[in-house]
């Protein structure tokens, strides 16, 4: 059989593959936090057809032949960049002036443990018992104050009197908890600073309830998407490093925004059109040598 017939067979395959990815991207465009991926392709091994030749014998030396197979898929990437800034005007609405992911925890249940997802959607608020979740009902994870005692704001409040070390580890991250009512009084409101300090009214009183954390990746592009905007640790995107925003690499945060996809229309659609005219044309590679294989079948008429 000829080879063209399986290298244009690949490319289909490929370019298939491309599109598939290309169609998530658009379908995506307005997914908070999103990130887009990419398609990268690699040649396949070429089949050696003569050996290369040194030089020598009052001869010059010569290349050798070879006929490639085809192409295979290399990677699909995340590109990991930053998407814009989307005005929300809600307090408790979040975007990463930085690198930094947010940590966000699903407990755990009878039919299922718990486990730690990243994201750069910070879309949050409280929930019924005054925890500060994300959309799916995750647990936003952060510093609680010392004893997770609600510690009083004023313009002089000291962030070292009531917190521990600024650069958290893992195992003293905790639920953000605001609560009905501190000391008799009801909640009011909250505001979010860019170190990531959450600081709720009750009353005429404000209190630091805890501070946000984010997490930083040696890979980034190396997480693997988990659905819902999370994103989970594999064994190239590293270990997390915990900080609180503005250390560590991770970033500042804004308050009343949000991150929009990072996805670049206008280079999705003419990645489209080229991959919809290599399909194509690897499509009429293989119809073409189709018609090659005919005319020797018809040798013995």
């Amino acid at each position: 059989m000829l080879r063209s017939l399986y290298s244009g067979v690949s490319g289909m395959k490929g370019f298939q593959t491309q599109m598939d990815v290309i169609a998530n991207n658009v379908s995506n465009v307005n997914t908070h936090g999103f990130k887009a991926g990419r398609v990268l392709f690699q040649d396949m091994v070429s089949q050696n057809t003569t050996s290369a030749t040194a030089p020598g014998l009052g001869l010059g030396g010569v290349n050798g032949k070879q006929v490639g197979l085809g192409m295979q898929t290399g990677a699909v990437d995340t590109l990991t960049g930053r998407g814009n800034m989307e005005s929300t005007g809600q307090d408790m609405d979040l975007y990463i002036q930085g690198e930094g992911y947010f940590i966000v925890r699903k407990e755990a249940t009878a039919d299922s443990d718990a486990v730690t997802y990243y994201t750069r959607d910070g879309a949050f608020k409280r929930d019924s018992q005054g925890l500060l979740v994300n959309s799916n009902g995750y647990h936003v994870k952060g510093q609680p104050t010392k004893g997770n005692i609600p510690a009083p704001w004023d313009n002089n409040f000291k962030s070292e009197n009531y917190f521990g070390n600024p650069n958290a580890t893992g195992s003293n991250l905790a639920d953000i908890n605001i609560p009905e009512r501190v000391n008799g009084q009801r909640f009011e409101s909250v505001t979010i600073d860019n170190s990531g300090l959450v600081v709720a009214k009750y009353g005429d009183t404000r209190y630091a309830m805890g501070k946000i954390e984010l997490a930083k990746f040696n890979n980034p592009s190396g997480l693997q998407k988990s659905g819902s905007n999370n994103f989970s640790v594999t064994n190239n995107s590293g270990d997390p490093n915990f900080a609180t925003p503005g250390l560590g690499g991770t970033g500042t945060l804004e308050s009343g925004f949000l991150e929009m996809s990072n996805v670049d229309l206008a280079d999705q659609f003419s990645q489209m059109i080229i991959a919809s005219r290599a399909y194509q044309a690897n499509s009429r590679s293989i119809t073409t040598s189709d018609e090659m294989l005919q005319e020797l079948l018809n040798l013995k008429h």
